[in-house]
């Protein structure tokens, strides 16, 4: 088995599944925007190029005829995915996934609309005026994001009516690609969020790993754990929503499905089609395969008979202090490593901006997720990347 995949987005979620592609003996070709970016420094080849230009996203295709078509991010043409598949190739998930997932109106419609899945009340708006009705329906506070947007970029809570105009300009400006529309949705009142990824594969077993909990900031995820403690019926319910939704967009992946529990039980967020930005604490080797690897199995049809849990964990993420245009300096790694029972990796990416999350700090054991999660916190602490 060797097959030819063309990786559509570079960054350092993409570099670990290029990373466990190669080790079950697989060709891979990176594409991004940018040069340099993290998974074409550990691919086979790589292109350069505006994933939202069809027309290049086509060439790419032609040039390379990818037996795998596999995309790690929105900024894509993702309507074309529909035409690749009729050509021949296989689209991870599918066709039909990836362009529904890349765009939180269609994944919110049919969750809330086609499958009757709990979710907090919503509506969405193309202009300001249409962001101030939003606002009115679902009422103080609320939360509005970009409909095509990742890592929290653009998404704010309106709390007050001088939010609005402030909210609907952040949103816009993070947005990604060319769609200028965004949610607004309910503020859920809710004790902790989750993310379930979910395992989808050719053999139609659907498999979960252990709920990863997560804390966010500016819409980003800055700490993960492994396992979130959480009710048995809640985790029930999330698996089911989990599994309903995932059946209904098709295809083999792991897929990131995210939750709010709240005394009025799991409410269904977003899903991401792809390996997911706080599972990177699998990376401490909590179970048997981390997200990457089980995303690469499933990719290739290779069966996982179970996810089990070896390990609590917790991940921290390190970001950027400042902005610069060639590779940035890293200090610290000799007193991170001093650290028992912690890891850490480095992503390689070719610039910094300030936030912009650079590497990530690993820690392990049979210690509570609080203790792993501060312990992180102090790995990440250590290191600098300017």
């Amino acid at each position: 088995m060797r097959n030819k995949i063309l990786l559509l987005g570079s960054g350092e979620l993409g570099k670990e599944v290029v990373i466990a592609l190669q080790r079950l003996g697989q060709y891979v070709i990176a594409v991004d925007s940018y040069a340099n970016a993290p998974a074409m420094q550990v691919a086979h080849d790589f292109e350069v190029i505006n994933m939202l230009d069809g027309d290049a996203l086509d060439e790419v295709v032609k040039k390379h005829k990818p037996d795998i078509i596999v995309p790690e991010v929105e900024s894509i043409r993702t309507e074309r995915f529909y035409d690749y598949e009729m050509q021949g190739f296989k689209v991870v998930p599918s066709a039909r996934a990836a362009n529904f997932t890349m765009n939180r109106r269609a994944i919110r419609d049919l969750a809330a609309i086609d499958l009757k899945i709990k979710t907090a009340k919503y509506k969405y708006a193309k202009s300001y005026e249409e962001l101030k009705e939003g606002v009115e329906f679902c009422d103080f506070p609320c939360v509005v994001k970009p409909l095509m947007s990742s890592s929290g970029k653009g998404q704010s809570v309106i709390r007050n009516h001088d939010d609005i105009k402030k909210s609907w300009e952040y949103a816009i400006e993070g947005s990604r690609g060319d769609l200028l529309e965004v949610i607004v949705e309910e503020f859920i009142e809710f004790d902790y969020e989750i993310t379930l990824l979910t395992l989808t594969q050719d053999n139609n077993e659907t498999l979960f790993c252990p709920p990863i909990g997560h804390r966010q900031e500016r819409g980003d995820y800055q700490e993960s754990w492994q396992p979130m403690t959480m009710q048995e019926s809640h985790l029930l319910d999330a698996q089911n929503m989990a599994r309903k939704v995932t059946s209904a967009l098709g295809g083999s992946g792991i897929w990131g499905v995210e939750f709010f529990i709240g005394k009025d039980g799991v409410y269904f967020s977003e899903l991401s089609p792809r390996p997911h930005d706080t599972g990177m604490v699998t990376l401490a080797n909590t179970q048997n395969y981390n997200e990457f690897e089980l995303h690469a199995r499933a990719i290739l049809g290779i069966p996982v008979p179970e996810i089990k849990l070896l390990k609590n964990g917790a991940s921290a993420v390190v970001l950027a202090n400042g902005e610069r245009s060639d590779f940035p300096l890293i200090k610290g790694l000799e007193q991170a490593s001093l650290i028992e029972n912690s890891d850490f990796k480095i992503f390689g990416k070719p610039s910094t901006r300030k936030y912009r999350r650079m590497a990530v700090a690993l820690a392990y054991g049979d210690e509570s997720t609080e203790e792993l999660v501060d312990r992180a916190k102090d790995v990440a602490s250590y290191i600098s990347i300017d």
